[in-house]
Parts: structure tokens; C-alpha cells; sequence
């Protein structure tokens, strides 16, 4: 009988046990992130989230950054969590230099894992040469099935040298026209591309010709479009005044507007003063603008334009 009272004790002594705390923590996803290669002068962002773990609130004090280079936006701070709540942070890594470097931002908080610790590591490399193509379409409009038409874009280069080493065409339908490859250009050179669309047969047809080079934005796309249609029996011929007398040869332009645009109708240079298009469609006026070329290539602005309306069959 005299034992009693010491179970009771012990289940009064167990019952007084605390309970485990929770802890309070902060985690990261990721925790470290590597940029890779980043142009200097190029800013790439990247989302960190941050979230509160536990079951109680949690307070981000502050925050130490190792390196400037790497920074992040629009984080104001004392900031608040509530239990399971996230906070999106949004990571920049801005180059100064080539080279590999690597840094840290520490979260100081209420948290028992404070400070919380975010890693990141980037390169960065010197600018690499782009190729611009303009215009990036060349649209044909209608041209008559077995005729072929020319139009020109142009090939820059803007910041180092480049060297291009072919150009393909995806369609039989749209070649490149003279090119000499591989060709070099310089920062700030041009080169005119030509292409010859020639319809093999009636309706809408599209094309790209990709240019290979060590330009960052290799392949360099060119888009193309036109459309066949039945060949006819009219044809427009033109005569004009010399000019100067300093020529060496003329091109002729088309358009359906008086104002343009203006597509090139002959594919090499013309040395008379005479010329016939046949690639005409009934039912359509065009307005004509011939240009003349000296020796060294150069290439004088439009003539006055000449109207010819096609008629129907």
C-alpha cells in the first residue's frame, strides 16, 4: 500500500515534460545558381525562392553581399514571413570583366539557421560578334511560273570581324545569287545578298536562307515569300535617256505603287537602254524606275516613274 504514492508521483513528473520545440527555419530553392557565360555589359536575371519552414512567423533582417557583380532586385527590407509563406528573389549577374567569378548573399533573420546563405558563380566573356540581315523578309508577290525576279537584303556586321563561311537556301525555288564565300567582313561592313525567286508552279511559296558564320547568332536567317502564277502572253518594254553618259550598265526596278517600294526586275546588269519584262500578271499596274552604274559601281538614285497597265486576258 505504501507504493502508491510513488506512481502517482511518476506520472505527475511525466506529464511536466516539455514538448519538443519546432524550429524555426528558412529555406532556399535553389541555393546556388551558376549563370554560365554572360556577355559584359549583359545583365541576366534568376529566381531564388525563399520560404519560411516553420510554424511560426520569421523576420529577414538584412543582407551581405560579397561580390557587386551579382545583385538583386527590388528587396526591401525588414520583410516579414508567415509560416509556409515564399518570397520570390530575382538574382542579377552584371559582368565587369572576363573571366569566372563567384559570390554570396547572406540573409540575416529571426530564423534559427540564421544567417541563410544563397551562392552564385557566373563567367563573363568579352562581347562576340552578331550579324544583323535586313530587311529579314523578302517578299516577292506575284511573279509568273517558269519567270524569275531578284530582290536584295544586306548582311552587317556591327561590333568584331566575321567570316561567313556558306549560305543555303531551303528552296529550289529561292537561290542566292553571286555570293563568293567564305567572305570576311569587318566591324561595320555590309554585304548585299541577292536572291532569284523563280516559281516552279502556281501558288504561295516560302523559303529561308540561313548564313553560317562565327557570328554569336549563327545560322542568320533570311525568310523569303512569293507567288506563282500563270505565265501570260503580255510583256512590258522600256526605253529611257542615257543620263550622264558615264554608265556602264542600268537596273530596273518595279513597283505597284508610284512611290515604291521598288523591286529589282533584271538580274544582271543591263548595258542597253532597252528592256523587256515578261514576268508581268494581267489585270496589275506597275510603275517602273530605272537607276544607271558607272565604273566604279556606284549606283545613281530613281528616274521619273514609267506607269503600265497590264490588262486582263
Amino acid at each position: 500500500m505504501r507504493t502508491s504514492p510513488f506512481f502517482v508521483l511518476a506520472g505527475f513528473l511525466i506529464w511536466l515534460a516539455p514538448a519538443t520545440a519546432v524550429g524555426q527555419h528558412l529555406d532556399c530553392a535553389p541555393c546556388a545558381h551558376a549563370f554560365g557565360k554572360v556577355q559584359i555589359g549583359k545583365s541576366p536575371s534568376f529566381l531564388v525562392h525563399v520560404t519560411n519552414t516553420s510554424t511560426v512567423p520569421i523576420t529577414i533582417l538584412s543582407k551581405t553581399k560579397q561580390n557587386p557583380v551579382f545583385s538583386i532586385r527590388n528587396f526591401p527590407l525588414p520583410v516579414s514571413l508567415r509560416p509556409g509563406e515564399s518570397i520570390p528573389l530575382t538574382v542579377v549577374f552584371t559582368p565587369k570583366a572576363s573571366g569566372h567569378t563567384t559570390g554570396y548573399f547572406a540573409f540575416a533573420s529571426t530564423a534559427e539557421n540564421s544567417p541563410l546563405t544563397v551562392t552564385l558563380q557566373g563567367t563573363g566573356v568579352t562581347t562576340e560578334p552578331e550579324l544583323t540581315i535586313s530587311p529579314a523578309t523578302l517578299s516577292f508577290g506575284k511573279v509568273p511560273v517558269g519567270s524569275s525576279t531578284t530582290l536584295q537584303a544586306t548582311i552587317t556586321v556591327a561590333n568584331s570581324p566575321v567570316s561567313i563561311a556558306s549560305g543555303e537556301s531551303t528552296s529550289s525555288e529561292f537561290v542566292i545569287m553571286g555570293m563568293n564565300m567564305p567572305a570576311q567582313l569587318s566591324p561595320g561592313q555590309s554585304l548585299p545578298v541577292t536572291i532569284q525567286f523563280t516559281p516552279n508552279a502556281s501558288g504561295y511559296a516560302t523559303g529561308k536562307a540561313g548564313f553560317i558564320s562565327d557570328a554569336l547568332n549563327t545560322p542568320t536567317v533570311l525568310h523569303m515569300n512569293g507567288s506563282g502564277v500563270p505565265s501570260g502572253a503580255h510583256g512590258v518594254t522600256l526605253s529611257w535617256d542615257p543620263g550622264d553618259g558615264n554608265a556602264v550598265g542600268y537596273n530596273l526596278y518595279r513597283g505597284t505603287s508610284t512611290a515604291g517600294p521598288f523591286s529589282q526586275v533584271n538580274a544582271a546588269l543591263n548595258s542597253s537602254t532597252n528592256y523587256t519584262d515578261s514576268t508581268v500578271v494581267a489585270g496589275t499596274t506597275y510603275y517602273y524606275v530605272a537607276t544607271e552604274v558607272n565604273s566604279q559601281g556606284e549606283e545613281s538614285g530613281y528616274s521619273n516613274a514609267a506607269k503600265a497597265v497590264i490588262p486582263n486576258p
